[in-house]
């Protein structure tokens, strides 16, 4: 289970997975944190989806970001995996590796994070590890969901003739990290709030996520940037994907923060950290789709279509496509 790597006498590791991480495992086949691994069953019928990822510091977050704020992204950015899937969460695997100024105090933080998403979001803890790292702080995740087997939404499936959506807004992460970094003109407090929580704490469309099995035709989140990532549907399903700039769903904020249409629509669609969901759906489930989503409470947006040929194209309003450098954020 959630075994130590790092110096005991520094952190008390062992004592501080015992009082801080085993009250997170509420799971019956988590043991409690005192085994070396965990039991997860999914129900007759379901398959168990896993999806994992890592966050960094300097890359994802700043040193100086909350705990308990670091610790809900960490952990919110794999369940939006899930809900774009269309999976409903069981519970994760976390793994830390702590640089020494991480101390007994900043750990209570960010464990009380993991604790209140746990309950929103219905999950707990089933293990994972620690251990010591000389570089930056990093969080690595593995999340678990169940569905019914065979329904697990994929890249693959968009055809020329269906729409894209997108949930939520987008960009306004990317604006949050602009504000963080010190750029930008002047905002009002509660819009220069409002894009740095967009960027340090995500909100994965947990709710809508299963109700899209049976409507869309592919999905994903967007983390890397809308357009690169409707470029993996685009490359998997074999189509084109057209996206209307006029169309994009925008936050009062971030078309204060980027005031021109042009530079707002390309960087909107390119800075990443939205974690929404993007999908594509046949023609006539327009009305399905938006019954759903005011059942779970989100907004859900027709930015596009699905058309024959390859790649990702964002259109201005007179359907000339627009110039954009990199589409997305490139890790290498």
């Amino acid at each position: 289970m959630m075994n130590s790597g790092s110096d005991e006498s520094r952190l008390g590791e062992f004592e501080l997975i015992a009082e801080i991480f085993a009250p997170l495992a509420k799971a019956p086949l988590a043991f409690g944190l005192t085994d070396d691994a965990a039991i997860a069953t999914p129900p007759l019928g379901q398959d168990l989806v896993v999806t994992t990822d890592a966050v960094v510091e300097g890359v994802h977050f700043f040193a100086d970001d909350p705990p308990d704020l670091i610790a809900k992204k960490a952990l919110r950015v794999n369940l939006s995996d899930l809900a774009a899937k269309g999976c409903a969460p069981t519970g994760y695997l976390l793994v830390l590796s702590l640089p020494k100024r991480i101390n007994p105090t900043w750990l209570r933080s960010f464990a009380e994070g993991l604790k209140e998403d746990q309950q929103e979001f219905g999950i707990s803890l089933l293990g994972g590890d620690t251990t010591a790292t000389p570089g930056p702080l990093t969080i690595v995740i593995t999340a678990f969901g169940h569905i019914a087997t065979g329904a697990m939404l994929r890249r693959s499936g968009a055809e020329a003739g269906h729409g894209v959506y997108i949930t939520g807004t987008v960009g306004d992460a990317g604006g949050g990290l602009v504000r963080l970094k010190g750029n930008g003109g002047a905002l009002l407090p509660e819009e220069d709030q409002y894009l740095i929580h967009r960027f340090r704490v995500p909100e994965p469309r947990a709710r809508l996520g299963p109700h899209l099995v049976g409507l869309a035709s592919a999905s994903l989140d967007v983390s890397d940037g809308l357009l690169a990532d409707l470029g993996h549907i685009a490359r998997t399903s074999g189509v084109r994907i057209e996206v209307e700039a006029a169309t994009l769903p925008l936050s009062p904020a971030l078309k204060l923060l980027w005031p021109n249409e042009v530079e707002r629509a390309i960087r909107a669609t390119t800075a990443g950290d939205d974690y929404e969901i993007a999908f594509t759906a046949p023609p006539g489930r327009w009305p399905d789709i938006m019954q759903v989503a005011a059942a779970s409470g989100t907004t859900v947006s027709a930015i596009g279509r699905v058309i024959g040929g390859t790649g990702v194209a964002l259109l201005d309003s007179k359907g000339h496509q627009m110039q954009v450098g990199r589409p997305g954020y490139v890790h290498f």
